[in-house]
């Protein structure tokens, strides 16, 4: 179950722009290399590739994976080792006074691509109330300016870990395609029923014009009865 899992997950993300993932070796499915892209322009990590390796439990998806960083990153939520502390990591029932709620905690419904996820969103939200890197948690709260600077140097050096002949995306999002105005194409083209004014309409319209004949018919009639005139000289004067 285990690795049917891992294969699935592996494949879907090897198709994304915003992260890399491969099993070390080649092989080896309970052991994957990642690299992480912040392309955000409002982050302080812009136009970094955080490489890190996961290691999966022979039980997942039961029991959560492991996360490091392979190069550390000074953040509040980062151990200087590399390691990152963050609830989805945390099975159920970890640590009871931690506070953590169990929505927050590893289950089965959660995957890989939701820890790599939350893990982004936390490199730019940090939990500084309960920091790992006490230092790093002080410094944010305290000298935003100089933690910038801390965080554009970890952007720096983690560029050198962008593999070969990679190109790091400037955007994760695709432009959209180009709309087609055709107005002409909207009104002639006809598709049974679903026509503005189709077939269903179509006998009304004709009874209202034949009744509209008719009704004319009458009222010409009804002038010539209401006057005098021979209809004959009415028409010649």
């Amino acid at each position: 179950m285990a690795k049917t899992r891992l294969m699935n997950e592996l494949q879907a993300l090897q198709k994304e722009k915003w992260c890399t993932v491969e099993p070390c070796g080649g092989t080896n499915i309970f052991k994957w290399t990642v690299g992480l892209m912040v392309v955000n322009s409002d982050s302080y990590y812009d136009g970094g590739y955080f490489k890190a390796q996961m290691s999966f439990p022979s039980n997942y998806p039961m029991s959560p994976p492991s996360f490091k960083f392979m190069r550390p990153i000074y953040h509040p939520n980062i151990y200087p080792d590399g390691r990152i502390c963050i609830s989805i990591l945390h099975s159920a029932g970890e640590d009871e006074m931690s506070g953590e709620s169990a929505t927050e905690r590893w289950t089965s419904v959660q995957s890989v691509e939701s820890v790599l996820r939350s893990i982004l969103l936390l490199m730019d939200d940090p939990e500084v109330s309960s920091p790992a890197n006490v230092d790093a948690g002080v410094l944010y709260r305290n000298n935003r300016a100089a933690y910038i600077v801390k965080a554009h140097e970890d952007v720096e050096k983690s560029k050198t870990d962008i593999p070969e002949g990679f190109v790091l995306p400037t955007t994760l999002v695709d432009a959209p395609p180009p709309k087609i105005n055709d107005d002409d194409g909207f009104w002639n083209e006809s598709d049974g029923e679903d026509d503005f004014g189709g077939s269903d309409s179509s006998g009304e319209d004709a009874e209202m014009n034949d009744d509209f004949d008719e009704d004319e018919d009458a009222d010409g009639d009804q002038e010539f009865e209401d006057s005098d005139e021979d209809p004959a000289v009415a028409k010649k004067e």
